[in-house]
């Protein structure tokens, strides 16, 4: 009794461990794409990214305000049997994976943030983002997915919205066209994001892989929609006074210390 107790702690921990590389394997994917289509010879020119600074500036708050006060996921998480029309808002900006999960889900939105940011613009990113807070669930109930579900880790994260406005940055990659260094090369990493998706979410029913999906195809809309209005190159085109290589700069600088 006690071995088969042990072999199956240990099959729930290996399922558990290759739920979490196969997540972040999309995180990577969606990273390189969102770095090949801005460019990565560019990030030094470009704006600082105060939206996306803003919304990580949000969700350190969020993490700042559970340290702070035991209340605050009971008050602010989506746990469908409380009231409350904000809490599919708020909980995204609390975090319920402990240390490294917190960690890792502010790193990832204030990175894949700046992306979407260069590339998008501000306004267009952040109305990206809270697509992949409020439309992901309305999506899931015309399909017929309307189980709620049990687990209290699902209360709480903004991987969620992160992975869905990482993905409408691999449609953007897609749709680029043949211009770049690589474009077949391009191609299959922006099209293995969709793909991917569907595969993590049909074979674990994992949730960031669907949604992933979803950020794709409607930033596929998007960039097709606003294909003369987006401005990505704005940046090389017009310089700002402020780039990211000239705040490193300012940052890496130590004070002189007196003889």
């Amino acid at each position: 009794m006690d071995n088969s107790n042990g072999v199956r702690r240990g099959m729930v921990a290996m399922g558990n461990l290759l739920f979490n590389v196969t997540t972040a394997a999309l995180m990577v994917l969606m990273f390189k794409g969102g770095l090949a289509l801005v460019g990565q010879e560019t990030v030094g020119q470009r704006r600082i990214p105060w939206a996306a600074a803003g919304l990580t500036a949000v969700a350190l708050a969020g993490v700042l305000a559970q340290l702070c006060w035991s209340g605050a996921m009971d008050a602010f998480d989506s746990d469908p049997s409380k009231s409350g029309w904000w809490r599919v808002v708020t909980s995204v900006f609390l975090q319920n994976g402990g240390v490294f999960g917190a960690v890792w889900n502010i790193a990832t939105l204030a990175v894949m943030a700046a992306l979407a940011e260069w590339f998008w613009g501000g306004p267009l990113m952040v109305a990206l983002f809270a697509a992949g807070i409020l439309l992901p669930q309305r999506i899931d109930a015309l399909f017929g997915e309307t189980g709620v579900s049990a687990d209290p880790r699902n209360f709480a994260g903004s991987s969620g919205a992160t992975y869905f406005l990482a993905a409408t940055l691999t449609a953007g990659l897609l749709l680029r066209g043949g211009d770049g260094k690589k474009p077949s090369t391009e191609r299959l990493l922006a099209l293995g994001v969709p793909v991917l998706g569907l595969v993590l979410w049909f074979a674990q029913s994992n949730g960031h892989g669907l949604v992933a999906f979803y950020g794709f195809a409607l930033g596929g809309l998007v960039r097709a929609a606003g294909r003369h209005m987006l401005h990505p190159d704005r940046d090389l085109r017009q310089p700002p006074r402020t780039t990211m290589a000239s705040l490193a700069g300012i940052v890496s600088k130590r004070p002189r210390q007196a003889g």
